[in-house]
Formats: C-alpha cells, structure tokens, sequence
C-alpha cells in the first residue's frame, strides 16, 4: 500500500498531570520545557509540527510553536489526537506524550524507517511488555476514521485498547530508555539518574 499523506508531529501537551503535582510539558529535563523539546525534535523529523493544548494553556505557548486546542469531544489522549486529526484529516501522525524524557531523534528516525503505512498505526513498544505505545506512534489517517466508529460504538476511550485489536505494526526501539513515562515523582527522579548517566 502506498500512501501520500505527509507525517505531521502532535506533542501531547493538554493533560492535568494529576498524578506529577505539576504540569509534565513545563518540566526542564534538557534545559527548556519538555514539550518544546519534544516540538523540536518533530521539527526536525515531520512535514509540520504542532502541540496539543487545553485552552488555557495557549497563553502560555511560545509564539513560534503551532498550537491545536483540544475540542473537548472525547475524554484523554483521545482528545487531542482527535482534535488534530479534525483539523488535518489527510495527515498521518507522529505522537509524543509530553511525559517522555529520555525520547531522542536517533529513535524518532528509527520510528518513520519502520513505518508501515498499510497499517492502523507504527507504535513504539517493549520487549519486556510488547503492546502498542499509543503516544509513541504514527498514526495513520484511516485509523482516526476507525477511532471515531469505535468511539462512538462504546467501546472505551483507551487509544492503546483501540490499538491492541486492530493492525499496528510495532517497532522495538535500540534504547528502550526513550519509552520511559515520567507521571510521578519517582519516575521524575529515575529519569533524571538515566539522563545523568548519559
């Protein structure tokens, strides 16, 4: 299957960060905020780039960064994938959660060397636990298109669930570091001992 449509970057930037006590995206890992690091890591990589924001966070966005503001139609990450793909709908997307410290571009060009445009989505995964990593993916078009039908036919809003049952090729990144979540304080720490290590 050949496609034509271009890889867009989305950084994941809407969510409360209930778990973290502070807004995940703000967070200095490499100096600036992680989700202008992770926007500029897609900028290197995909045809545009974007982030993801709830409404009140635009006034915090630097100016240069293109912004798409949660619709509010679905509840989680669903929300802004979604949301990007209603204002792109041609677009393939290359997904970051902002809460991914140790990601790098090495692994990002690995990610889009392995896409397989054939299928629902590219996701990142681990060997240890081999399920799709929902935002670590490419998601292709018509895998918005089947989003909507399986949202709407109530059967959860887990992007990952959606993922597991239908045709995602999984791709096992060199450093399985960049797959480390940072959502609480003791992540936030083991990810500062690893970058320290580097």
């Amino acid at each position: 299957m050949i496609s034509n449509a271009k890889i867009y970057g989305l950084v994941l930037a809407g969510g409360k960060s209930t778990r973290m006590g502070a807004d995940k995206g703000l967070i200095a890992y490499h100096g600036i905020p992680q989700r202008d690091y992770l926007y500029k890591l897609l900028s290197n990589i995909c045809d545009a780039t974007y982030m993801s924001v709830r409404e009140e966070q635009r006034k915090e966005m630097n100016a240069e960064v293109n912004g798409i503001v949660d619709r509010n139609e679905f509840r989680g990450p669903y929300n802004g994938l979604l949301s990007a793909h209603r204002q792109f709908p041609e677009a393939a997307w290359l997904v970051l959660a902002c809460d991914l410290p140790l990601m790098d571009e090495a692994a990002l060009h690995e990610l889009v060397s392995q896409r397989d445009v054939s299928k629902m989505a590219t996701a990142f995964a681990s060997k240890e636990n081999p399920l799709p990593e929902p935002l670590c993916a490419i998601w292709e078009p018509h895998a918005f298109r089947d989003s909507l039908v399986y949202l709407e036919a109530g059967n959860g809003t887990c992007p990952r669930k959606f993922l597991i049952n239908t045709d995602t090729k999984l791709v096992f990144p060199k450093n399985e570091n960049v797959l480390l979540n940072a959502n609480s304080e003791a992540e936030y720490k083991e990810a500062l001992e690893k970058l320290a290590i580097d």
